[in-house]
């Protein structure tokens, strides 16, 4: 997700409804009448863990926004219910050539923008074209990389955004080159970095386009409405010129920005919101609860190293140091006391359930196993190791994390494990808005990061490739050329042999978690109230986390 899904670190941000998307709300009244007879109105509540910090889909990283694009805009294909693949705008499956690199898509013809214009396949070529394009500066640009042909070429400088290899045959065929087969490329093209764009509309904004939802255009079931930039409000309203919109229930969705959990429970309580997710006390409360709900997902949160800042190495830099930070935090009394919310501890970086061996069917955090689990003896070992070898006798830190309450109580706890933990530790705690720390890490400027990674689409790739070196979302300094060697060859050498695909991804995480480049923490779960009239909300493991194309209310 670079910030793939960037997610706001709520329990770090998360918890209180990440997923979903934003929120809130008017009145209770409202949120629904009847099922799906006339007399019900279809208008839903929902809460946003933090602001959207981009309207662009090209310059998008994080999940707020990904969460709006999934809504608002539609690709090829379209997530739906259990995680399935639906055409979107592709209206068949596309022809594919003998050796699986060109992939020919016939576009459906009732496709159009919500300014009336068609939706066709040079919107597709522009978008993916100004999406490799360096001079735009996407930190998503990665995703094309060694998928669509040319596109690394093109980021490095060395061909032109017009060599890559997707074009318009006419209106409505698009056709697409790959540098080699991509087994995961249906998932890749529901993601919204590839999306399509109107050149027309784009160029014409210039610098406004995305600034609010004014200098926006739609092609999806939904148009944002009401979102002025920066404003901790907005809403979704029923998109009229979208293809399906017999099949879109819901008129309006109301979206507003709670950042402390009490607030969100207040809300629901009252009738102003129909969905809030739970943490600490309050997951406490209401677990058992007819009305509570436990949300398994596919997003990893961990500590993010930085081992270069400002052109120097930190203290960071040094393997020892990061293991004693990773294996000093006791992760389930975290989640319990903390979270509440039905989260698992992490101790790796792909997560669990998330995909199977082809050959085998075994799931690949099962096969791989645990790394840098709890171990508070053996962390202070490495912590001492790890002075010794800098010379220093203590070292402070920062802790980056955003500024919710739940971000705040998990940065204290936190705080308290490593310092009691790690002698000689300071742990200086700093929390910001979820956007400002986003320009910290694509900065770089920051020591240690309460980070969250949510797959783009359903491969390990998608956790894999975060961290090769000098790639968009590393932002942390960590280089192994092994490492790389391993990821570049299980794009290239072995991208049509998923079998030895598969092993090699095993090999690279393995160094991934032996040099402890992060802190692994949790696999995050969700606890949420939501009320029994809301039906057809979908989350999602990979993608947009939460989508309402099919949703209604039923009272």
């Amino acid at each position: 997700m670079k910030k793939s899904k960037f997610y706001v670190f709520m329990t770090l941000a998360f918890v209180l409804s990440l997923v979903l998307g934003a929120c809130g709300s008017n009145n209770s009244s409202s949120s629904g009448s009847k099922s799906g007879n006339s007399s019900t109105k279809q208008v839903l509540n929902w809460i946003a863990s933090a602001e959207i910090p981009s309207g662009d889909p090209t310059l998008a990283t994080d999940q707020e926004s990904f969460i709006l694009f999934g809504n608002t805009m539609e690709g090829l294909y379209r997530i739906g219910k259990d995680d399935n693949l639906y055409l979107a705008d592709a209206a068949e499956e596309p022809t594919v050539s003998k050796d699986g690199k060109t992939y020919t898509f016939k576009l459906r013809k009732d496709a159009k923008w919500s300014n009336g214009d068609p939706v066709t396949a040079k919107d597709y070529v522009f978008s993916w074209q100004r999406a490799v394009n360096p001079k735009v500066g996407s930190q998503y640009s990665y995703i094309f990389a060694g998928v669509i042909k040319n596109a690394s070429d093109i980021l490095a400088g060395k061909k032109q955004p017009s060599e890559l290899g997707v074009k318009a045959i006419d209106d409505y065929t698009l056709q697409v080159q790959l540098e080699r087969p991509t087994p995961y490329l249906k998932s890749l093209l529901a993601f919204p970095t590839y999306f399509p764009q109107n050149q027309k509309f784009v160029e014409s904004k210039g610098k406004k386009y995305g600034t609010n939802s004014d200098n926006m255009l739609f092609n999806g079931p939904f148009i944002l409405k009401n979102w002025n930039g920066t404003g901790l409000t907005w809403k979704y309203v029923k998109n009229p010129n979208y293809y399906d919109k017999d099949k879109v229930k819901l008129q309006q969705i109301n979206f507003q920005v709670v950042k402390a959990v009490n607030t969100g429970v207040n809300l629901y309580n009252t009738g102003k919101v129909d969905r809030v997710g739970l943490s600490n006390e309050y997951a406490q409360q209401y677990k058992n609860s007819k009305e509570a709900h436990t949300y398994p997902t596919s997003s990893v949160f961990y500590f993010k190293y930085n081992e270069v800042r400002n052109g120097k190495k930190t203290a960071l830099a040094n393997i020892n140091i990061r293991k004693a930070l990773a294996m000093a935090v006791d992760k389930q009394s975290y989640i319990d006391t903390t979270l509440g919310n039905g989260s698992i501890p992490a101790n790796g970086l792909v997560p669990k359930d998330f995909v199977k061996d082809p050959k085998t069917g075994q799931d690949f955090r099962a096969e791989n196993g645990d790394f840098l689990k709890y171990n508070a003896s053996e962390a202070k070992k490495y912590w001492e190791k790890g002075l010794k070898e800098l010379g220093v006798k203590s070292l402070t830190f920062e802790l980056l994390g955003d500024d919710t309450d739940d971000a705040k109580k998990s940065s204290e706890f936190i705080q308290n494990q490593l310092e009691k933990n790690l002698p000689g530790l300071t742990l200086k705690l700093k929390n910001v808005p979820f956007k400002n720390r986003l320009q910290l890490d694509t900065n770089q400027d920051y020591d240690i990061q309460l980070a969250g990674w949510g797959p783009d689409y359903q491969d390990p790739m998608t956790f894999l490739d975060l961290f090769v070196t000098n790639g968009d979302n590393n932002k942390s300094g960590y280089s192994n050329k092994q490492y790389d060697k391993l990821i570049n060859e299980a794009k290239t050498t072995y991208a049509n042999n998923p079998e030895k695909r598969w092993q090699v991804m095993l090999k690279a995480e393995k160094i991934l978690m032996n040099d402890a480049a992060i802190g692994p923490l949790y696999q995050r779960a969700y606890l949420r109230l939501q009320k029994p009239y809301v039906k057809g909300v979908e989350d999602h493991l990979f993608g947009p986390d939460t989508t309402f194309r099919d949703a209604y209310v039923q009272k």
